[in-house]
């Protein structure tokens, strides 16, 4: 198992609110508790909301809001980065907020020299992966918004490939990855699927409606 996936099916494990011990979540995803250790630190330094010491157990807390901040040069490039990144997005939503985030933050920043290519090379690892979902993004959010269904085709953590129609509920953010909350026509249950891994994603001319038992408020992780 890739480690960009262990990650994001330990921010699966953790997403119910309860207390897990590391040992636990190893012996679940067959990887030891050091592995586990490791896996944590990594996403919070990430930015995941994850609270909990080795010994005791780790959760995921509700997101607070940020105070006033003091940025190392390093920290401001990570942030320059991503918006960036974002800016190039097809979702002109998407791409006007990351343009409005950079002027916000030239307005009370000093004025840094601009790193050179050579010191972004962290991005790669390990959610990186992640900016390939942005294509999808105007797609995913405006049949989210019209009910509408969507034919997905996928590329599962095993490299397989399917397709899927879906009624699209919800989109979440975990550390870098997005996550799309639907109903699976084709498993009948809730499916989560990481937007990275999507191929690609076609709206369909049917619109669904609120069905009892099929609802974003019915799914429990």
């Amino acid at each position: 198992m890739r480690r960009t996936d262990r990650l994001f099916d330990i921010i699966q494990i953790l997403r119910d609110g309860k207390l897990h011990r590391a040992q636990d979540i190893a012996e679940k995803l067959e990887v030891s508790t050091r592995t586990i250790y490791r896996d944590m630190d990594t996403l919070v330094a990430s930015g995941v909301p994850v609270e909990g010491e080795r010994g005791v157990g780790y959760m995921i807390t509700e997101a607070i809001s940020l105070p006033p901040l003091n940025l190392t040069v390093a920290e401001l490039e990570a942030l320059n980065l991503g918006m960036a990144i974002v800016a190039e997005a097809a979702d002109p939503d998407l791409k006007a907020a990351a343009l409005s985030l950079a002027d916000k933050v030239d307005a009370v920043l000093p004025t840094k020299t601009i790193a050179d290519a050579d010191q972004w090379k962290f991005a790669v690892y390990p959610f990186a992966d992640a900016a390939r979902g942005f294509a999808h993004m105007p797609t995913l959010r405006a049949a989210i918004r019209a009910k509408q269904k969507l034919r997905l085709t996928y590329t599962s953590k095993e490299a397989r490939v399917t397709t899927r129609t879906i009624r699209p509920l919800h989109m979440e953010y975990w550390g870098r990855i997005w996550t799309l909350t639907s109903w699976c026509e084709l498993r009948n249950d809730f499916r989560v699927f990481r937007v990275d891994l999507i191929q690609t994603a076609e709206a369909l001319p049917e619109l669904f409606v609120d069905e009892p038992g099929k609802t974003l408020a019915d799914y429990v992780p």
